[in-house]
Order: C-alpha cells, then structure tokens, then sequence
C-alpha cells in the first residue's frame, strides 16, 4: 500500500530480493490492474473521455471523472510504492513525497490553467484538513480497537507539526495584511476578494505571497534534507518481520506512473471544467465541492493505508502519511503553486478567505496539541473527526 513521506528502512532483504525482478511488463501490469477490487471503476476513465467529447452534461462529466480519478489515485500510490522500493531510503523518501500527493497537484494546475484560482486554494486547503483532520482522526479512532493506547515518536511528531505550524502562519499573514490595509468590511467567506482582491492591495500581496513562497520552499527542501539524512532515525518505523517483496520490475512500474500521470491530468482537467455547470445545476456550493469532495478523491488510497497502518500498531507511519502529507501541500505544493502562476500571469496569492485561516489555525492547533505528548487513542480520534463534520456542515450551510 502507499504511504506519503514514509522513510523507506535500509536496503536489506525485501530489497535484496527486489533487485532480481527481471523486466516483465505483462506481469507487472497484471499486479497493477488486477490488484483490487477498487480498480473495476477504471471503467469510468473511457467513459469520462466520451462524456467530454460528446458534450454531455456537466453533472455527467463531473460524475464518470470524479469516478475515474478514484482508481487512478490508487494505482499511482501503487506504482510509486513499487518504484521506491528500488531506490533506497533518500530516492524513495523523495520519491513518495513527490508523487504521494499528485492527484492534488494535477487537479490544482488543471484548475489554474483554467484561471480556476478559488478552486486552487480550497482544493488544496481541503487536502489540508482531510489528512489532518479526518485521515488522522479515523487512525485513531481505528486502532483505539486494538490498543487501548498508541504511542509513537514524539519528537518526530513535534518537528512535523511545527513546520506544518510555520506554513499555517504564512497563509494567515496575507490575510491579516489585508485585513489591516482594506478599509471593506471584514468577511470570513469573501470568494470574490481571495486569491486575488480587486484592490490597490493585489500588487503588494502578490510581492509577499511569492517572497513567502520561496522562503517556505526552501524551509520544506530543509526539512526533506533533515528527515531523510541528518535526522532519518527519528522518522523511522521499527523493524517489522514482514518482508515487502517488490511485485513489479522497476522498469514497468516508471512506464505505469508515467501513463497513469497522464491519464489522470485529462480527468482532472475534465472534472476542473465540468465543476462550475455542476455546481449550479445541482445547487452543490462550490466550495464544498473544492474542500470537501475533490479531496476525498485524491486521498482515498492513502486514507486505507493510513488506518491501516494504525491498526497494526505502525503509528509512526500513520503520522507519516497523515502530518506528513499535509506538510507536502501547505509547505511544498501552495508555494510552487504560486510560484508558478507568477510567470502565467496568474494572479494567485496566499491570501485565503478570513473563514478559511481560521479553520485552518484551529485544525492545526488541536492537531498539535494531540501530538504533543506522543501518545494516541481513540477519543482524540473522535475530537479530530468531530472537527472535521464542523468544518464540513459550515461549508453547506454557508
């Protein structure tokens, strides 16, 4: 199963035996395709193609990519998984961190392409608490069955958290600059102000959004360099008798991560166009859809393994995926995001909604507090899921 930013052990047996695979594309896609259950919603992929070149309605376009997505998520974490086993521990760290959360990315550069600059922040802010939030409250509340308490690496947890702390402070900052420069009304929703307000405050804001994109960058390619190198140990999960066999040759799986990377970017940019028609026809708020839903999609394989892990006790994996992953996309996927929309004339900036810094600092700040002491059960699972409903049923109403 795939795991987000997980440290991969020392290259020894499961590795060693990995190395033999001889290239065999037949059988690596054998393992790929006919893996799980979950793959037979791959049918949806062809069918989302023929919805858009037929011109369907919205809702049916949204619907067969929204479905199409689902499986072609897992497949990529399976892929990546395979390919890291190949790498080491540095490559594979580096290698899962790149592609744990691609789905996200390529439904944010689908959306920014289409100058879909909203629909960018609350995707990925809903990535954001997805994986704080709800993938890390169901851990809890799932290995709250097995063990009356989990325990796992504080000091790990405490530098995860902190950075994910940092991050959350940069997106606050743009918006209590504006705050304090605007002479409008405060709002907490302003879906017409955010990312990019139709003031004489856009060219400063965009001067410090990218400023604090390239800072929090370098502060992320820091923190790689301290948990796969300096600091590996910490992150580490222990030695476990269970031997991971590679089932695909590393050859076929590169071939399957690039076809399946592809594919995926169609969808998406088919789901990113078929979401505003969908919205209205089916009086889905839009942001509900960008927070709540998009998430779910690219998130779903990774939400299994996640609670997975916590019940076979391998917390410090749970955190890996969970913390881990939302570090990717608040400290690593937003400011190249904006970093990239700098050169397409994109106006997009780190200036969320009021609403949304706030949600954000309160779900990290529980997070934190829950992190703390290195130890987990089932009711702090049931506080982060609790949240996460709130935050949910705000986004409906709204």
């Amino acid at each position: 199963m795939p795991t987000e930013t997980q440290p991969l052990l020392p290259s020894t047996g499961a590795n060693a035996r990995a190395s033999t695979l001889r290239f065999n594309f037949l059988q690596s896609s054998r393992h790929l395709l006919l893996g799980s259950w979950l793959n037979a919603l791959l049918v949806a992929v062809p069918l989302a193609f023929v919805a858009d070149a037929l011109d369907w309605s919205a809702a049916a376009r949204f619907a067969t990519s929204f479905l199409a997505i689902v499986p072609l998520a897992k497949l990529l974490g399976d892929s990546t998984e395979q390919l890291s086993m190949k790498m080491g521990q540095t490559l594979g760290g580096l290698l899962n961190a790149t592609f744990g959360n691609a789905v996200e990315l390529i439904v944010a550069i689908a959306a920014l392409l289409q100058n879909e600059l909203r629909l960018v922040q609350t995707s990925l802010l809903g990535s954001v608490l997805s994986n704080l939030l709800l993938v890390l409250g169901m851990s809890f509340f799932a290995a709250g069955f097995y063990y009356s308490e989990s325990t796992f690496q504080a000091t790990a947890a405490q530098a995860s958290s902190s950075l994910m702390t940092l991050a959350c402070i940069t997106l606050i900052l743009p918006a209590a600059y504006h705050a304090s420069s605007s002479d409008a009304p405060l709002t907490l929703f302003a879906p017409d102000s955010a990312p990019d307000p139709p003031t004489k405050d856009l060219h400063a804001l965009l001067a410090l959004s990218r400023g604090t994109a390239i800072i929090l960058l370098l502060t992320y390619f820091a923190y790689l360099f301290f948990q796969l190198r300096t600091h590996a140990a910490l992150f580490e999960a222990e030695a476990s008798d269970e031997e991971e066999v590679a089932a695909m040759d590393p050859y076929s799986a590169g071939a399957w991560l690039l076809i399946i990377t592809v594919v995926t970017a169609f969808a998406a940019d088919i789901l990113v166009g078929s979401i505003d028609e969908t919205a209205q026809q089916l009086q889905i708020p839009k942001r509900f859809i960008g927070l709540i839903l998009l998430p779910l999609v690219g998130n779903a394989a990774e939400h299994v393994t996640s609670v997975w892990m916590a019940c076979k006790g391998k917390m410090e994996l749970t955190i890996g995926v969970a913390v881990g992953s939302s570090i990717q996309i608040a400290a690593g996927m937003i400011p190249i995001l904006v970093i990239l929309a700098w050169p397409l004339h994109k106006d997009l900036t780190l200036f969320f909604a009021n609403f949304e810094t706030i949600v954000l600092f309160v779900s990290v700040m529980l997070v934190n507090l829950l992190l703390q002491d290195g130890r987990a059960n089932y009711m702090e699972g049931l506080l982060l899921i609790a949240l996460y409903l709130v935050i949910a049923l705000s986004y409906i109403v709204a």
